[in-house]
């Protein structure tokens, strides 16, 4: 079950407060067992697991710059919200 809308219009990285970017079917779009959520400028993916998101930093995957620019194309591929 995908995040509710209205949640992910309040929701802001837990580092930084900048807003993050939702794949509620993963990287590859398949299944939304693959959601996560990301934050390009504190460069940390969120997991989600059972529709709970994990925003506890320290357990966040850090990215590289390349990996983030990777990601952020493949949101604007799906059509998803890129602030």
């Amino acid at each position: 079950m995908p995040l509710p809308a209205q949640l992910l219009e309040s929701l802001v990285c837990p580092r930084c407060k900048q807003p993050i970017l939702y794949f509620p079917r993963g990287e590859a779009d398949a299944s939304e067992a693959d959601a996560f959520l990301l934050c390009p400028a504190s460069r940390l993916r969120f997991q989600i697991t059972d529709d709970i998101a994990n925003l506890v930093v320290d357990e966040a995957t850090s990215l590289t710059a390349p990996e983030v620019a990777r990601l952020v194309a493949r949101a604007r591929q799906f059509g998803l919200p890129v602030g």
